[in-house]
């Protein structure tokens, strides 16, 4: 690698990316070889010698302490450097302001959303003097904004002199910030490239042998049974400073058998929250949840589990997985009484205790594991010793194992090589075919385009918008998403009022059609191919959306699901509480996303490891009727609080 540039490593899951990785940053031994760093050849014992050779890493799962501000986190361990006070706060305000990173110091960690926190990785490589960083998965759960964001600030880096390592399965992203790429298969490098020499689709068949799948859904299979309704739901937390705020306010859909229902909106806007009332992890504040017509909205998640409901979460190593348990045992998670975990009832006494049948998990996590192609040594070996890919594939084919009638699916494909997207994809459709009803939720937005036959777009705790998956590009929907958009997104009616997914007479595309030149690296492997993907407005079989102007939603911004009546918070001005999760995306938009909150403590009776309920709250700064409110975005650099 060369000094001051941005190297790509791009590799299946299992081809051993974040094992070099630990290597170089001292967290793991070589059995051979040699590392050189300008010149010298260096042998790293601990991650202590390479920091203080000048590597610093920001890990795929984040390394800090959620309940110690920005300041604590970023000395713990380096004290001796500028000490715990004012030399270290305005070490960290000039590191903050020469890379653009916009950190507070005193930000309580907790309260920051997934971008933020990734940012004060970064600043604490950089506070211990890292001269080359390794960044693992960095936009694994970043919407487009937040992504654009981190790559100015790589950008930033690179022109101070920094080597940047970018490890990422978004084959897209890679090719506009890399200098250069290697690519590895099964630990051994394949490939040495250019990104000006090479495209999204070579890179992906050098990584496992295989074209770049996509993510879209031609066929309808959404039937007229609901299977899940949810009505005026509303969820309430308590902010640090005392203040109740809705993190759920008047939420309402119905998902249909066969239906995929997607939801979009940027970290932190209730998306986590909405997850845990479904499962049953916290409590609503008001409203109603009906499951294949039974009212679920007081039944304990271990039944709910046991009545059909499947859970792919957000954080798998919180909620998914018992890190330092074998396999067969995370086999039985969440499913604890269900075959073929349990014998059943002792003596088939109704009311007495179920019995494990330990042998049944372990021929069953065999089958999941050759099944899901999940690469590990046997069940045997913990969870903590796969890639994260590889328990992610696990996850999924534990849930999916059960034949769920609706599934939870927040971020499934998340960090997972183009192999195992396909898969998951294909699964989910199966599935989706013999009438499953999924709520969706990503930061992909092709994924959520390509596999949504409906989409809804979650702000501050509300349903703000919908949209046509068949019509809406990724920017309508990125836009959305920042509150700079509401109601229907649709492209304008062809002046000859041709219908929706119609050709217009005169063959013209719809008005709206974005440019030629709409950015096209945002294309990731979990996405659709350019010459595939529907970025000009119209339908995957050619024809222009009709479905009626977008002019930012009703008069007064009102959704259908009881959105917000004029745009604007309870108390009309921003909030003054902790940093929130609004990322440099939001604050180019004005919008001052949300904050996320505390991390409650409610955990699920079904047996998962950590199934605590996470409490992020909700900004109360309001937005004008017309689009994002300049006030509701920080000039300070504080991360984005609002």
């Amino acid at each position: 690698m060369d000094r001051g540039t941005v190297h790509a490593l791009v590799g299946e899951n299992g081809a051993g990316k974040s094992t070099l990785m630990k290597i170089l940053y001292g967290m793991q031994r070589p059995d051979e070889g040699t590392i050189r760093i300008d010149g010298q050849q260096v042998a790293l014992h601990s991650p202590a010698d390479a920091i203080a050779r000048g590597i610093g890493m920001v890990h795929q799962h984040f390394m800090l302490a959620d309940n110690l501000t920005v300041l604590e986190n970023t000395v713990l361990g380096a004290e001796r450097l500028h000490g715990i006070g004012g030399r270290a706060r305005r070490r960290i305000a000039e590191l903050s302001d020469a890379y653009g990173l916009g950190i507070r110091a005193d930000a309580l960690v907790e309260d920051l959303g997934v971008a933020d926190r990734q940012r004060v990785e970064i600043l604490k490589a950089l506070y211990r003097g890292a001269r080359t960083l390794i960044l693992d998965e960095p936009t694994a759960v970043l919407v487009p904004q937040e992504v654009d964001a981190l790559f100015d600030n790589l950008r930033e880096l690179k022109s101070e002199g920094l080597t940047v390592v970018f490890i990422s399965h978004k084959l897209g992203e890679v090719l506009s910030v890399a200098d250069a790429i290697t690519v590895i298969r099964r630990g051994t490098t394949v490939a040495s490239l250019l990104p000006h020499e090479t495209s999204p689709r070579e890179l992906a068949e050098l990584m496992v042998g295989s074209e770049l799948p996509s993510a879209e859904t031609r066929e309808s299979t959404v039937t007229e049974e609901p299977m899940l309704r949810v009505d005026g739901l509303r969820l309430s937390a308590t902010d640090p400073d005392g203040a109740v705020r809705d993190v759920l306010d008047g939420i309402s859909f119905t998902i249909h058998k066969g239906e995929v229902l997607g939801i979009a909106g940027v970290e932190g806007n209730g998306q986590a929250e909405l997850v845990e009332a479904v499962m049953g992890m916290s409590a609503p504040s008001g409203g109603t949840l009906t499951l294949d017509g039974e009212d679920i909205t007081h039944t304990p998640t271990r039944r709910r589990r046991e009545a059909g409901i499947g859970h792919i979460p957000e954080d798998r190593h919180r909620h998914g997985l018992l890190l330092d348990a074998p396999l067969w045992e995370n086999r039985i998670l969440g499913h604890v009484t269900e075959r073929p975990n349990t014998k059943g009832r002792f003596l088939g006494v109704r009311g007495a205790p179920e019995l494990l049948d330990p042998v049944g998990a372990r021929r069953d996590a065999d089958r999941v594991v050759a099944e899901y192609d999940v690469r590990t040594p046997g069940i045997e070996v913990t969870a903590a010793s796969l890639s994260g890919g590889n328990q992610q594939k696990f996850i999924v084919g534990r849930e999916m194992s059960h034949h769920p009638k609706l599934l939870i699916a927040a971020h499934p494909t998340r960090g997972v090589d183009v192999g195992a997207q396909a898969q998951i994809w294909d699964q989910i459709r199966a599935a989706r075919r013999e009438g499953l009803a999924v709520l969706l939720i990503s930061a992909d937005l092709d994924e959520l385009i390509g596999l949504s036959d409906t989409l809804r777009v979650m702000y501050r705790g509300r349903l703000v918008a919908d949209a046509d998956p068949a019509t809406v590009t990724p920017e309508e929907l990125g836009s959305a998403m920042t509150g700079a958009a509401d109601g229907h997104l649709a492209a304008d009616p062809s002046p000859h009022g041709t219908p929706p997914h119609g050709t217009p007479p005169d063959g013209d595309p719809a008005d709206d059609d974005p440019p030629d030149d709409a950015p096209s690296d945002q294309v990731t492997v979990e996405d659709v191919p350019l010459d595939e993907v529907p970025l000009d407005g119209t339908s995957s079989d050619g024809g222009s959306s009709d479905a009626g102007p977008s002019d930012g939603g009703p008069a007064n911004g009102a959704s259908s699901d009881g959105g917000p009546a004029n745009g604007a918070s309870s108390d009309g001005g921003p909030s003054d509480g902790g940093a929130g999760s609004g990322t440099a995306g939001a604050r180019e938009q004005g919008s001052g996303a949300s904050g996320s909150g505390t991390s409650g403590s409610g955990a699920s009776d079904s047996g998962a490891s950590g199934s605590g309920a996470s409490g992020p709250g909700t900004s109360d700064s309001g937005t004008s009727d017309s689009g994002a409110s300049d006030s509701g975005a920080s000039d300070s650099g504080d991360g984005g609080a609002a």
